[in-house]
């Protein structure tokens, strides 16, 4: 055996040694840990702890200001865990109901805790279930939103908490063009009164009113949180920040996963221009204070009978409201999916204004996890959502762009390509060096840089398309998974989801065999190999054939092989970018073929591709 013929077997293992690492060391406990949090979660048996305002010290001079803490959880003999129609029934609700959202805001406390989002669904499916935003307690998985006031630490004043129980003036749901208001007299001189609004995506308004008619001048604080029970079942990608989010004035974007929240307990920050709130992968709670409004804003983690409440809360300055005199408050919350065009996109010349723009907010797109690279992130989701509202279809789009791109780089990938074609015109002088020094390497390294230079060819230059590539393979795949708009978006045949791995599988012949070879332990993972990902394979494959081999041996065996590797890398990627990266490979072919006729070089694409399926002739001496 050949120095190089073990070489290459050695190069072979070692990649395949590192997939199977990374598939072991990796992949599978991630996958664990998402199944025992799962497991954790649907095992709670005591009633989450139920956030509600509770005072600090007085507030003296230098003396801490009320705080929004979490109150003890209640016993799980108390309180069982109950189905989500169970708690919904347990207190009376004013419905909600608008074009993107369903549910209804309890009574009970005035939270606002029950949100579905009817314009999506859990699965493909049209008829699954609409996605839960957020439930009531008492349920498995709480999440809602309160808002309200805080007593000065030391005074007796009655306030509503969680426990309260408002009745609402007049009757109806609460739609874009209704509001409803709620009303409470705690029987001591002061009448609360909310009006809630709603518009036609996901933006709740509140102003908070109270009455003073009693005896005595009163100093309360507006808060308002939103709070969520028990850990989620998270993506768990480092290209994705799922937990406690915000944009906190001049301290910028403040980033907390569960697991980091976890280990600091609490987090306050005092600013002005804020907004704050939890996020998920597509769907995401927030609370807008008035953008002049200065906040004692936290993020907390709290652990009760083994639950955790996760929490993100402000308190703003104080109010004095005096005999016959109203103290006012206003808020907003946002509840709903990051659709880029709602949230926003703040970038130099793109436009797409959303709440950011018209709320006047603290880069409130950042909601949406652009990534360090958004520059080139942002763009690529503009672009793909110009040519969606031109043809009707993201799979379309994303053709047309890599179109776009092509153009755009069509000077660098030209000199590249004509580069290459020198390159397969000078492969006779090459081949000549090796029988010429045989056992010289050195010499055969010298003479071919001479060449090189003497034919104005620059060996590294066919590097150039493949290095094009990443940062726009990077910002699609970015695009593909972190925005909404590409889930669940078909493309034609059986791809009805871009943002998800092709479905299909040669290993049990497309569907023919009732059986899924990806619960395989350990190789399962490079089992899913579908229709898209072997036409990108193939298609790389005639790309290599196209280009001069290698003068090296060891290089030939590993360009030979690496349209196998990646098809089974890329194979569990999403659909979008394998059908991006099969079109941009078919592109390059043609490409390249034509700067090669127009440089004079013989396209021998065909001798190639019929001489991978030949014997080679053993040389005798």
């Amino acid at each position: 055996m050949t120095d190089n013929n073990r070489n290459t077997i050695l190069a072979v293992i070692l990649s395949g040694l590192v997939l199977l690492g990374w598939q072991y060391f990796f992949n599978i406990p991630q996958m664990e840990k998402q199944r025992a949090a799962e497991i954790a979660a649907r095992s709670q048996t005591a009633n989450p702890a139920q956030p509600t305002p509770q005072p600090g010290a007085a507030p003296q001079a230098g003396a801490p200001t009320p705080s929004v803490a979490p109150a003890p959880a209640q016993t799980a003999a108390a309180a069982p865990i109950l189905s989500r129609e169970a708690a919904l029934a347990a207190a009376p609700r004013v419905k909600i109901d608008t074009p993107r959202l369903a549910g209804s805001i309890s009574l009970k406390g005035a939270r606002i805790d029950d949100i579905s989002l009817n314009q999506y669904r859990e699965t493909v499916d049209p008829t699954s279930r609409a996605i839960e935003l957020f439930s009531p307690s008492g349920s498995a998985h709480p999440y809602y939103a309160e808002f309200g006031w805080v007593a000065a630490a030391g005074s007796n004043v009655k306030v509503p908490d969680h426990t309260t129980l408002w009745t609402q003036e007049g009757s109806g749901s609460l739609t874009p063009t209704s509001p409803v208001v709620l009303r409470y007299d705690n029987g001591e001189g002061l009448t609360f009164r909310r009006t809630i609004s709603v518009d036609e995506r996901y933006l709740f308004t509140m102003k908070d009113e109270v009455s003073n008619i009693g005896n005595a001048p009163v100093t309360l604080y507006p808060f308002a949180l939103i709070s969520r029970h028990g850990a989620p079942q998270v993506a768990g990608y480092y290209i994705l920040h799922e937990g406690l989010v915000g944009y906190l004035g001049d301290q910028g974007l403040q980033e907390y996963g569960y697991a980091k929240i976890d280990e600091a307990k609490t987090v306050n920050f005092k600013v002005t221009n804020g907004w704050l709130g939890i996020t998920d992968k597509y769907w995401a709670s927030a609370l807008l204070p008035d953008t002049s409004a200065q906040l004692q804003a936290r993020f907390s983690s709290n652990l009760a009978n083994n639950v955790r409440t996760y929490q993100t809360d402000y308190l703003l300055d104080p109010q004095m409201i005096p005999i016959g005199g109203t103290g006012t408050a206003n808020t907003r919350l946002f509840a709903g999916a990051k659709e880029a065009g709602v949230v926003g996109i703040n970038f130099p010349g793109l436009g797409l204004g959303g709440y950011n723009k018209s709320l006047g907010l603290n880069h409130f797109d950042l909601m949406i996890d652009w990534g360090w690279f958004y520059f080139i992130t942002k763009p690529m989701f503009v672009a793909l959502d110009f040519f969606f509202h031109l043809v009707g279809n993201f799979g379309v789009s994303i053709l047309l762009v890599t179109v776009l791109i092509k153009l755009l780089f069509l000077p660098l990938a030209n000199k590249s390509y004509a580069s290459m074609a020198k390159m397969k015109a000078i492969q006779p002088q090459l081949m000549a060096l090796k029988d010429r020094y045989p056992d010289d390497k050195a010499k055969q390294q010298q003479e071919m840089m001479e060449i090189y230079r003497r034919e104005k060819i620059n060996p590294v230059a066919g590097c150039l398309p493949v290095l094009l590539q990443i940062p726009v393979f990077f910002s699609l795949y970015k695009v593909l998974f972190v925005t909404i708009e590409m889930r669940h978006a078909p493309f034609f045949g059986w791809i009805q989801d871009l943002s998800a791995a092709d479905p299909t599988n040669v290993f049990n012949l497309f569907g023919l065999i009732p059986y899924d070879p990806t619960h395989i332990p350990v190789l399962g993972y490079y089992l899913a190999l579908g229709i898209w990902p072997i036409i990108m394979g193939i298609t790389m494959w005639v790309q290599m054939k196209l280009n001069p081999a290698p003068p090296d041996p060891t290089q030939q065996m590993i360009f030979a092989w690496m349209p196998l590797i990646f098809t089974f890398m890329l194979a569990s990627f999403p659909a979008g970018l394998v059908i991006y990266w099969a079109w941009n490979n078919l592109l390059s072919v043609v490409q390249q073929g034509y700067i090669m006729r127009r440089n004079g070089v013989k396209i021998e694409l065909w001798d190639n591709i019929r001489s991978s399926f030949s014997k080679k002739k053993k040389k005798t001496t």
